[in-house]
């Protein structure tokens, strides 16, 4: 099962301060969704505010980007800049 590791003051706000995660998921959607489903409100701040790292790999579209049996994930607040 994949495994999540949020970084951040969101864990703190929708996850009780809980930051790592085991989560069944074959893409990065499926883990959003099911993220969102154990914590309400989640999945849409993952999808405004944090990037995310599969194995090590950033991606700027995640959403259709697979994720293997034993990948790690990585969502991290995204920094702005102007």
């Amino acid at each position: 099962m994949p495994h999540v590791v949020i970084s951040g003051d969101i864990s703190r706000r929708f996850t009780g301060g809980e930051r790592e995660f085991d989560v069944e998921a074959t893409t990065f959607r499926r883990l959003i969704l099911e993220l969102d489903r154990r914590f309400p409100g989640l999945g849409r701040q993952i999808e405004e505010g944090m990037a995310v790292a599969i194995d090590g790999e950033i991606f700027q579209d995640a959403y259709a980007a697979p994720i293997g049996e034993k990948s790690e994930v990585y969502l991290i607040p995204r920094i702005g800049g102007g």
